[in-house]
């Protein structure tokens, strides 16, 4: 009879398996944890504290920049920021809002925090690039065509914009392209002028979709026909002014045939 396997005597020898002990957590170990928990319970609830419930970090001025024709206190009467809120809890969000629906000459605005007592308002205004004279007023329009404002006085420099149709296509291009196209229309015409031109400009008159002209001092004209082409034009025109430098009136309506008479 074949005797104990070498596993066998192996087992008899060495008795059953000892249990695995779990190692214990020493317990300065789970002291310092708690107090880790503990400290960042209150290091949470101070930091809210702060911000929240202090008197430290509240609202305490509204500050303005950039402002030409606004003036600070109608941008801070528009804001109608919370003084003595706390600064972090401020919708700033909705202060831009509120500017940017009170005050239309406003085309943007940042509002943003200066801590730890202020909120700074920066302003870009609108400016005008046209002006149409309506009820001896004028309705300033900006380079979008947004008419924005309407003033007692005409800004300085600026353009007059006439929308005068004429009986045979002008009647036509209001009932098809509407009194808002024709106006970006003509606001396009008057930011594709080469600058000399720009500042010379006294009005531009639409009398259709393809008939705009600009009119200039020393009763000089320019035919600019429609808006399409405005860069072409603009060059065509200045080298059209060069080569006839006393001539008073100029048609780049055709940029490519421009022509020019008067002297």
């Amino acid at each position: 009879m074949a005797g104990p396997t070498t596993a066998e005597r192996q087992q008899r020898t060495s008795g059953p398996p000892r249990p695995q002990r779990t190692p214990r957590v020493p317990r300065v170990r789970s002291r310092t944890l708690v107090l880790a928990l503990a400290l960042a319970v209150l290091l949470t609830a101070g930091g809210i504290w702060v911000f929240y419930g202090s008197q430290w970090l509240r609202l305490e001025r509204v500050q303005t920049s950039g402002t030409r024709v606004l003036t600070a206190q109608e941008v801070l009467d528009a804001a109608d920021a919370p003084i003595g809120t706390p600064l972090i809890s401020v919708d700033t969000d909705a202060i831009e809002e509120r500017l940017r629906s009170k005050l239309p000459r406003i085309d943007s605005v940042e509002a943003e925090r200066s801590w730890p007592h202020e909120i700074g308002l920066k302003v870009t205004e609108r400016k005008p690039v046209l002006l149409i004279e309506k009820g001896g007023k004028f309705v300033e329009v900006d380079a979008e065509g947004v008419r924005f404002a309407t003033v007692e006085r005409a800004p300085a420099d600026v353009p007059r914009l006439e929308l005068t149709p004429d009986r045979e296509n002008g009647a036509a291009s209001l009932r098809r392209f509407g009194t808002d196209r024709l106006l970006r229309e003509a606001v396009r015409v008057a930011g594709d002028l080469p600058e000399a031109v720009a500042d010379d400009t006294r009005k531009v008159r639409v009398r259709s979709y393809d008939s705009i002209t600009v009119e200039l001092s020393g009763g000089r004209t320019v035919v600019w026909g429609s808006g399409e082409k405005g860069r072409t034009k603009a060059t065509t025109l200045t080298a059209l002014m060069k080569a006839t430098p006393k001539a008073r009136h100029f048609d780049v309506s055709a940029p490519t045939a421009p022509a020019s008479s008067g002297s």
